[in-house]
């Protein structure tokens, strides 16, 4: 099967190409030409003088839609894939929530059977194992009673029953969370800094131990602290001193606008990756939610365009879609369209260890493709060369 794309402004890694052509063939970039290229026997698509972007990954995502990956089925998991599809996400990673390890085990092994049933929405690229090894302080919205140390006893059974874990989220203060990032190296699985009260002599140890990303940077972790009346550099300053990944919540609530502009101007497009982080409400009209399974989630309200606890004193997980990510940073953070859309796809594409496939419109790579006008509305996402969106 062929396809062409054409009549766009191709986003490449490097540039953007007028009036080009993305040639696709059974699913993966064959060719990126400048100019109408002739395509015999392909199924054209008119990109409509649009913007022809690679695909965008989610590498932390709860829920959507009105479901939660934590709800323990096959169709949440669906479900959430199909919403995002349609801001043009076109991979994502499915995270968990703190939990007792029985519906941790269960979450993985739905994930097994949903993504062999996933034609319709965003690939899926593992399981996130946000928590349950947290600081008990920067627990934000993640629920008290599952949080605790890491246990050798129990994240080894977690490890052996599946392997679709690619990332792992613990606070690197921790009794045993060096080990555990040591382990989590050994097996290949992507170990991030979160929820923590780490100073920087924790994090620079986690950072030589395994650990390379830090989870929704500045949400639910240390900055300068004073002890004993001197100062010392908390997880924030650290992922600024370190060559350490982050990541960031870009829904315009979680960071403002001279946040969004520090890390960048700090980071870069090349070490800084968009997330959503969004929950349940994801796609969703405002009022009372639940975040996390419904069976024992924590009840949230959703207003002002994010997710809060009950008692309004604290942020409970955001609502955004991945178009929403890409428009602040150009339009609060004076980030270019090219970098954010690197913020968006080669990224996070390579903290994950997927960008020799997904990621950018190279030749070879999947064809994840999204299509959006210049106020960053989604019209066509395409996953694998596959249609799963069409606004018309």
């Amino acid at each position: 099967m062929r396809q062409k794309l054409t009549n766009g402004i191709i986003l490449t890694p490097f540039r953007a190409i007028t009036g080009g052509t993305v040639v696709i063939e059974n699913g993966q970039i064959s060719g990126v030409h400048e100019g109408n290229m002739e395509v015999p026997d392909a199924t054209e698509i008119d990109a409509k003088g649009q913007y022809i972007a690679p695909g965008f990954i989610d590498i932390h995502v709860h829920g959507g839609g009105g479901f939660d990956f934590m709800d323990g089925t096959e169709e949440a998991f669906l479900k959430i894939a199909e919403l995002h599809a349609q801001y043009g996400t076109t991979s994502l990673v499915p995270t968990t929530l703190t939990a007792e390890k029985e519906d941790l085990l269960q979450t993985l092994d739905v994930y097994e059977k949903a993504t062999r049933q996933n034609t319709k929405g965003a690939n899926l690229l593992g399981i996130h194992l946000e928590g349950p090894y947290f600081a008990l302080s920067q627990r934000g919205a993640q629920d008290p009673r599952y949080i605790r140390n890491p246990d050798p006893t129990e994240y080894e059974e977690i490890l052996s029953h599946s392997s679709s874990i690619v990332r792992w989220s613990a606070a690197p203060e921790l009794e045993g969370a060096i080990a555990f990032g040591q382990r989590l190296r050994q097996k290949g699985i992507l170990a991030a800094i979160a929820h923590t009260d780490a100073f920087y002599d924790d994090v620079l140890a986690a950072y030589e131990n395994g650990y390379s990303l830090v989870t929704h940077l500045y949400s639910a972790m240390s900055g300068v602290t004073r002890k004993n009346a001197f100062r010392y550099a908390g997880v924030i300053e650290s992922a600024f001193l370190l060559d350490l990944d982050v990541e960031i919540i870009g829904d315009g609530i979680h960071l403002p606008a001279p946040l969004l502009k520090l890390i960048y101007k700090i980071k870069g497009a090349d070490r800084t990756a968009l997330i959503t982080d969004a929950m349940r409400g994801a796609g969703m009209p405002e009022g009372e939610s639940t975040l996390g399974s419904l069976k024992n989630g924590l009840k949230v309200i959703i207003e002002d365009g994010v997710a809060k606890m009950p008692d309004r004193t604290s942020f409970a997980g955001s609502v955004a879609t991945f178009d929403r990510l890409v428009r602040n940073m150009v339009n609060m953070a004076d980030v270019s369209l090219l970098e954010a859309v690197r913020m968006a796809s080669t990224t996070p594409a390579r903290i994950m260890g997927v960008d020799d496939r997904k990621g950018s419109l190279a030749k070879g790579k999947d064809a994840d493709i999204v299509i959006f006008d210049k106020d960053i509305n989604v019209s066509l996402t395409m996953v694998e060369g596959k249609i799963v969106y069409d606004k018309s």
